[in-house]
């Protein structure tokens, strides 16, 4: 909360409470809130797999911690709720095409500068940040699972995050 003012509940009527919200309603107005950009990769049988994402967070300093989400329904769900180590990689302002390509095709690699790393994860050659991690908990959320990884190694560069907010990168 804000300040010392305190919280004052709203009038009940149809627009602010409800006993279901409706899904694109939420969608909305979730997307009033700012978020950086990731995509999260993994080797799915011997192969990079990547895809966007921008539910991350940070978790936890001691032990360093850090979530992203996935929807259980996403064709790439199941890889990455079983992969051991998966590495995070928040994106430049001028990466959006990468954001796109790997919201539509997991094997975007074909077009982008790559290479595994120590741990034979795929990961980006260029990005604003990199967090290299090993599966730490998976969390059922409705129809998302929270995925919480140990961060084991991390790198990055300076400059300005791609920012995604009401539908559009900023």
């Amino acid at each position: 909360m804000c300040g010392t003012a305190k919280f004052k509940q709203p009038p009940k009527d149809t627009d602010t409470v409800t006993d279901h919200i409706a899904t694109d309603q939420l969608r909305h107005a979730l997307a009033q809130f700012a978020t950086g950009v990731t995509v999260v990769t993994c080797a799915h049988n011997g192969a990079p797999l990547g895809m966007t994402a921008n539910s991350f967070n940070s978790v936890s300093l001691d032990p360093p911690l850090v979530l992203w989400s996935v929807m259980k329904t996403a064709g790439r769900y199941a890889p990455f709720a079983a992969a051991d180590r998966f590495s995070i990689h928040v994106l430049h302002h001028d990466q959006s095409d990468l954001c796109l390509g790997f919201a539509k095709n997991g094997q975007y690699f074909d077009q982008i500068d790559w290479h595994y790393n120590d741990t034979d994860v795929p990961v980006l050659n260029r990005c604003l940040a990199r967090f290299d991690c090993e599966q730490f908990a998976l969390h059922d959320a409705g129809d998302h699972s929270i995925i919480v990884g140990r961060v084991t190694q991390l790198s990055q560069d300076t400059g300005r995050p791609l920012i995604f907010s009401q539908g559009t990168f900023l």
